[in-house]
């Protein structure tokens, strides 16, 4: 779509990223759960699987026309995110339920 002023450009950049945060959310829904099927905390940091996601998501954004390094950079960072956000969740499943936190 071809914008007419700067405030249709807000809108459609507004709209997307309406769209960017839903999908976050419904990412870290799966990462949640995949807590429970790591064995331990290096399972859960998966440094050939973050690898693996980058060279994906890298070859996508060549293939969409958004810039590699861009996309690369974005990607790590919410990983790096991801990671802290599973951690986490999953030394919390580690801890007997007497240890818990009280809610």
């Amino acid at each position: 779509m071809e914008c007419q002023n700067l405030q249709q450009v807000r809108q459609e950049i507004d709209r997307i990223d309406d769209e960017i945060i839903k999908k976050i959310a419904e990412r870290s829904q799966y990462v949640l759960q995949a807590s429970k099927f790591k064995k331990n905390e290096e399972g859960v940091k998966a440094p050939a699987r973050v690898e693996q996601v980058i060279q994906k998501v890298r070859t996508k954004a060549e293939t969409y026309g958004a810039p590699p390094d861009l996309v690369e950079a974005v990607y790590r960072e919410m990983i790096s995110q991801f990671i802290n956000l599973e951690m986490d969740k999953f030394k919390q499943q580690q801890q007997p339920p007497s240890q818990l936190p009280s809610q």
